[in-house]
C-alpha cells in the first residue's frame, strides 16, 4: 500500500485461462494498518490470512523458502512485503492463480518449465466460492468443481477454460410448487449464509422450507438444529467420511428431476435386467441358476461391507490365478473378474502368522476403513492356510511403473504434486481420523496405485499388523522420495 496516493498494489487472477482480465481472486494488505495480508474472493471475502509479521516471518507462512527471503516493510510510503533472492541465477515467479491459490514457481533449466513449489491455502478447495453459486469443490476429483444433480454448467465454455464463478444453473427451474422435492447430498461441507431454525422434528424443518418459496436448501441434526438457505448457494464443498464437520445437505429441486434420477431409471435398470436374466435362463438353464446359487451362497457379507469369498470363487474369478499384476513381501497380487463384472486386485498372502479370530478381526477394522487416497478392501477368503484380501482394481498400476520409465514427462508436474498431495491426505486419515489409529511401515511408490485419473490411493496399509511382522527389524528402503517422485531434478 502507497501511503502517500492510499492505492494498493496486488496480485490479481485472470478472468479464465484465455482472458487476461481481472479475475474474482487477489491478495491485498490489510486496510485497517495490521502487518499481514488476505486473500480475497470478489475484492471482499477473506478466505486466508498470512498471519501477523513476528520480525522474521509471517506467523502463518513458516520460512520453508531455502533461496528466497520474505520481509515485511513499514516506512514513511509503503506497507506491504519485498522478496529478495539469495541465489541469482534463479528464476522465480509469484501469480494468483485461477484456482484462487497464490503460487510461486520456479524455472527448472533441464526439463524447460516451471515447477511450483510453494502455494497457500495448500488445498484448493479452501479458496471460497472456487466453484461459483450451487456449484461443488470436490479436493477429490479431478477437475474439482461440479454440478450437483439437477444443475448443470451455467457458462460451459467457462468451465472448460478454468473459470467456474459462473456456477452453476438449474436444468429445471422451481415454481414454488408443493410437490417439490429435496435431494440427499451427504458429507457436505456446511454452506455459508445459514438460517438457523428451532423446530421439534424434521418433518417441520422440511415444512419450513417449501412454505418459503426463497428457499433452496436445509440441513437437519437431530440435537433439533434446522438450517435453511435462500437465494444461491455459495461455497459448497464435498467431503468425505471422518471429516469432522460434515453434514447432510438436502437441496430443493423440481419433482421431474428428482422422478427422471430415481423412478426412469429404477425402470430401465429393471426392465434390462430382467431382459437379461430371461436370455440367461434360456441359454443356460437349470446350470446357471445353480451356479448363481452357490455363487451367492458362498459370498456371504461380513460386518454389511465386506464379502467372504470361498477359494473356488477367487480360484475362478482369476482364472486359476492366471493374470498376476505384482507381488511383494506380503504376497503375489492377481487381477480377477467377479460375477457382476466387477474387477478385483486379489492378494495371496504369504507368511502368515495370524490365528483365524485374529485374523478375521483384523480384516474386519481393515474393511471399514474408506478415504479417497485409500485402496477400498471389498473381501476377504480364509480356508485354512489358504487368506486371501480383494481390492478395488487400479487401472493405472503402482506409481513406481510412472516414475521409473525413461520419459520424464509421463507424469507433469501438477500431477505429480497432486500425487504427493493424495498421498499425504492418504497417510493422514490413517495416523488422526481412523477408530484405530495405522502407521503404515512401509510407504513406498510401489504400494502408491492410481485409478483412472490418475488419483493417488495408498495400497497395504496394516498390512504389518494383519500379517504379524515386525517392521522394527526389517531393512527399509534408503532411497530418497523427493528424488523418486522428481527423477529429472538436481539434488538441490
Amino acid at each position: 500500500m502507497n501511503k502517500i496516493t492510499g492505492e494498493y498494489e496486488s496480485l490479481t487472477s485472470w478472468k479464465n485461462a484465455e482472458d487476461p482480465a481481472p479475475g474474482v481472486f487477489s491478495d491485498s494488505i490489510d486496510p485497517a494498518g495490521t502487518n499481514e495480508y488476505f486473500l480475497l474472493w470478489n475484492g471482499s471475502q477473506r478466505y486466508w490470512r498470512s498471519g501477523a509479521w513476528n520480525g522474521h516471518y509471517f506467523d502463518l507462512i513458516p520460512p520453508k523458502k531455502p533461496f528466497i527471503e520474505l520481509i515485511f516493510i513499514n516506512d514513511k510510503q509503503w506497507r506491504g512485503t519485498t522478496c529478495t533472492l539469495y541465489n541469482r541465477s534463479i528464476i522465480t515467479r509469484m501469480v494468483m492463480d485461477l484456482t484462487g491459490q497464490i503460487k510461486q514457481f520456479i524455472w527448472l533449466e533441464s526439463s524447460q518449465e516451471w515447477l511450483m513449489f510453494w502455494s497457500q491455502p495448500p488445498a484448493q478447495c479452501d479458496v471460497y466460492s472456487l466453484c461459483g453459486p450451487f456449484g461443488i469443490c470436490d479436493q477429490g476429483s479431478l477437475p474439482s468443481c461440479r454440478c450437483p444433480h439437477g444443475f448443470q454448467p451455467a457458462s460451459p465454455k467457462n468451465w472448460s477454460l478454468k473459470d467456474w464463478s459462473s456456477g452453476c444453473q438449474r436444468k429445471t427451474q422451481l415454481r414454488c410448487r408443493e410437490d417439490d422435492q429435496f435431494f440427499m447430498m451427504p458429507n457436505m461441507q456446511l454452506p455459508v449464509n445459514n438460517q438457523p431454525l428451532k423446530v421439534q422434528s424434521h418433518e417441520e424443518c422440511i415444512a419450513a422450507c417449501l412454505n418459503n418459496c426463497s428457499c433452496t436448501a436445509y440441513a437437519y441434526t437431530y440435537s433439533g438444529g434446522c438450517f435453511l438457505w435462500n437465494g444461491k448457494l455459495q461455497n459448497l464443498r464435498q467431503l468425505y467420511d471422518g471429516d469432522g464437520a460434515s453434514i447432510t445437505l438436502y437441496l430443493r429441486l423440481a419433482a421431474s428431476e428428482l422422478m427422471t434420477s430415481g423412478r426412469n431409471n429404477k425402470t430401465v435398470y429393471v426392465v434390462a435386467a430382467v431382459a437379461v436374466v430371461g436370455v440367461l435362463v434360456i441359454l443356460v438353464g437349470l446350470a446357471w441358476r445353480y451356479h448363481r446359487k452357490r455363487v451367492t451362497n458362498s459370498m456371504k457379507e461380513l460386518g454389511g461391507s465386506l464379502v467372504l469369498f470361498t477359494y473356488d470363487d477367487l480360484r475362478r474369478a482369476t482364472r486359476n490365478f492366471s493374470k498376476k499384476l505384482g507381488g511383494g513381501g506380503f504376497g503375489s497380487v492377481y487381477k480377477g473378474l467377479l460375477p457382476d463384472s466387477t474387477a478385483v486386485a486379489v492378494k495371496k498372502l504369504e507368511g502368515l502368522r495370524q490365528g483365524e479370530k485374529q485374523f478375521r478381526t483384523e480384516v474386519s477394522t481393515l474393511g471399514s476403513i474408506q478415504h479417497v487416497n485409500l485402496v477400498r478392501l471389498h473381501g476377504f477368503c480364509s480356508e485354512g492356510a489358504k487368506k486371501l484380501l480383494v481390492y478395488e482394481f487400479m487401472p493405472n498400476g503402482s506409481l513406481d511403473s510412472y516414475l521409473f520409465q525413461n520419459d520424464c514427462v509421463m507424469l507433469n508436474w501438477r500431477t505429480r504434486y497432486e500425487i504427493f498431495l493424495g498421498i499425504a491426505r492418504g497417510l493422514a486419515y490413517l495416523h488422526e481420523k481412523c477408530i484405530e489409529c495405522i502407521i503404515h511401515c512401509d510407504v513406498k511408490p510401489e504400494n502408491i496405485l492410481l485409478d483412472a485419473q490418475l488419483c493417488p490411493k495408498v495400497a497395504d496399509f496394516g498390512m504389518a499388523k494383519l500379517v504379524g511382522r515386525d517392521f522394527s527389524r526389517k531393512q527399509r528402503s534408503s532411497r530418497n522420495w523427493r528424488k523418486r517422485l522428481f527423477p529429472c531434478m538436481g539434488s538441490e
